[in-house]
């Protein structure tokens, strides 16, 4: 017989779709023994011959739902604990999950976060209600227990073990009470360099692993009342509540990059992973924690964009940069009516022909005082404030009225345009029929980029919207593909045409191994589903053999040509015709 308290949880996943049955198997198999099922029917069946710790179960299944299934499960053994999942977004998903007995609720499209910290707190619930069941008579010293772990789950971090945001936001302001001239505070925020790159790569397993090993370093170079704690996502802070000044910091910051040195192993990959670091001081840098935080992370901005195992302390130089974001964004707002976008085209080459089948176009802003602004310092004000829906409209009115110039002078044209995230949620398939009948361009010819996060942020109207998109004869491409995760799942489901494999992977596809199987692969998986393939960035004549060897439908990218104003363009295309 098994012991109880060494055997790995048992989790039961229900789910008529193969791939969210796959993905949640991949997600929690390293510490359970999962088993699925594609029915209500089939788990009853599985039910009757062992009982699980956990049953996660899709609402909306053929036959049986899963609101009729938890009383079933319930029926076998009160001690399996349910969870319910399901895409539906609404609120009355999950109410109705509560009310038929579940234990909680996650939403399609998974946050994995999400999807851990559910099932640990769901199991950690199933082991309560067996600790009630056989231990009635001990109920109080029960309840003082499960009142430890919710406060534990209120301040400290699940993964890690470190303090939260909460509570070390807490003892910062213990500090700075108990602070002075004589006295000083130090706070550290800090972020392992190239984190997101390396878990997109080598999944999330990874990232949680690495998380856990970075948190435990960081609380290797703690010292005497010294606290780390690890906020959302990647970012970590240290507080040192008694410094005697900058000596005393940089001997720390020096500990944490000597503890990073080493290289973090997972499974076949040794990866090394720099830190950045960026340090506010009480009282020189503020005077209470909110203060405190915001110069902090302005530092840590800055030592991120310096580059790899750098500390920056905060300077009042670094306001000077909040106020140019000030000012772009002010100007930013009038930069369409004072004639300062333009739009700038990127030619598009058949890979079996070599002639320019199209273009992209590109948003580009010429200041009038600073001169052209790189697309990374506006574009993503743009979003954040909403001035992206205007100018989207804009870049796409622009475009097509200057492709059907050159389709009109005899050159046959289809027209890529970037699409963002913010355009979807203010009716976007009415705004681009509208700007087509205006513009009298031919719906056929146009194709419409958005990157896989945006498709994924809300899957159910997004897939509305691009089917009323569809319908108007547009073709739809996923941007910067390979650089996502969920919509690897989905992608099946998806109304779309075309994938454009990232530039990130064209970058070393014919030097690093795992790149090369990474885009071979998308070319795969994009010919299985009838799709088209586009490379972007390709910048030498060896990436473009390696395209060609797997048939690559377009490319784009230095090689060929930088992305051009419309006249250079119109140049460009009658010299190659």
């Amino acid at each position: 017989m098994v012991d109880q308290d060494t055997r790995l949880p048992e989790i039961l996943i229900v789910d008529d779709d193969d791939a969210v049955r796959e993905l949640l198997v991949a997600v929690l198999g390293a510490g359970n023994t999962c088993f699925t099922a594609s029915s209500g029917a089939e788990a009853l069946r599985l039910l009757e011959k062992h009982l699980p710790d956990l049953v996660i179960s899709d609402i909306n299944m053929p036959g049986m739902s899963g609101l009729e299934l938890i009383p079933k499960v319930s029926a076998f053994s009160p001690d399996i604990v349910t969870l319910m999942i399901s895409g539906n977004q609404t609120i009355d998903s999950a109410i109705d999950a509560i009310r038929a007995g579940a234990f909680d609720f996650i939403k399609k499209p998974f946050d994995l976060d999400h999807v851990e910290m559910a099932v640990r707190r769901a199991l950690v619930h199933r082991t309560l209600l067996v600790e009630k069941r056989e231990h009635d008579e001990n109920l109080e010293q029960l309840v003082e227990e499960r009142t430890k772990q919710l406060h534990y789950a209120a301040y400290y971090d699940g993964l890690t073990g470190l303090p939260n945001r909460r509570l070390f936001e807490d003892r910062l302001t213990q500090a700075i009470a108990h602070g002075g001239n004589d006295r000083q505070v130090a706070l550290l925020l800090i972020a392992p360099g190239r984190f997101k790159d390396f878990r997109d790569t080598l999944g999330h397993s990874f990232g949680s692993k690495v998380l856990k090993e970075f948190a435990e370093r960081l609380s290797g170079c703690l010292h005497g009342d010294n606290i780390a704690a690890r906020f959302e996502g990647d970012e970590f802070a240290i507080l040192l509540p008694i410094v005697g000044g900058v000596a005393d910091v940089t001997l720390v910051t020096s500990e944490i990059f000597e503890a990073m040195k080493a290289p973090f192993v997972f499974e076949t990959h040794e990866i090394f992973i720099s830190a950045a670091i960026g340090i506010s001081l009480y009282p020189r840098d503020g005077d209470d924690s909110p203060s405190l935080m915001k110069n902090a992370g302005a530092a840590l901005s800055r030592a991120i964009n310096t580059g790899t195992n750098d500390y920056q302390f905060y300077t009042g130089d670094m306001h000077a940069a909040a106020l140019r974001r000030l000012t772009l964004e002010n100007d930013l707002r009038h930069a369409i009516e004072k004639s300062q976008l333009e739009v700038h085209y990127q030619p598009k080459i058949n890979n079996s022909d070599g002639k320019i089948v199209g273009m992209e176009a590109l948003m580009r802003w010429r200041h009038h005082e600073l001169g052209m602004i790189a697309p990374l310092d506006f574009i993503p004000i743009a979003e954040e404030t909403g001035m992206i829906v205007e100018i989207g409209e804009w870049i796409l009115r622009e475009a097509c009225k200057q492709t059907k110039v050159w389709q009109d002078a005899g050159y046959e044209l289809h027209l890529a345009v970037n699409v963002s995230a913010a355009q979807f949620d203010l009716g976007l398939a009415d705004s681009v029929r509208k700007i087509i009948s205006e513009t009298g361009f031919d719906a056929a010819f146009l194709d419409l980029e958005m990157t896989e996060s945006a498709v994924m942020k809300n899957a159910e109207f997004t897939i509305k919207t691009l089917n009323e998109l569809k319908t108007l004869g547009i073709k739809i491409s996923i941007d910067d593909f390979g650089t996502g995760y969920s919509s690897l799942i989905q992608l099946k489901s998806l109304p779309i045409d075309v994938l454009k494999i990232d530039k990130s992977f064209i970058n070393d596809v014919t030097t690093d191994p795992d790149d090369a199987s990474l885009v071979t692969a998308i070319v795969g998986l994009a010919r299985n589903l009838r799709l088209a393939v586009v490379a972007e960035g390709v910048e030498t004549a060896e990436q473009l053999e390696f395209l060609n060897t797997l048939h690559c439908d377009e490319w784009q990218g230095y090689l060929f040509s930088k992305p051009l104003p419309a006249d250079d363009f119109a140049k460009l295309l009658a010299e190659k015709s």
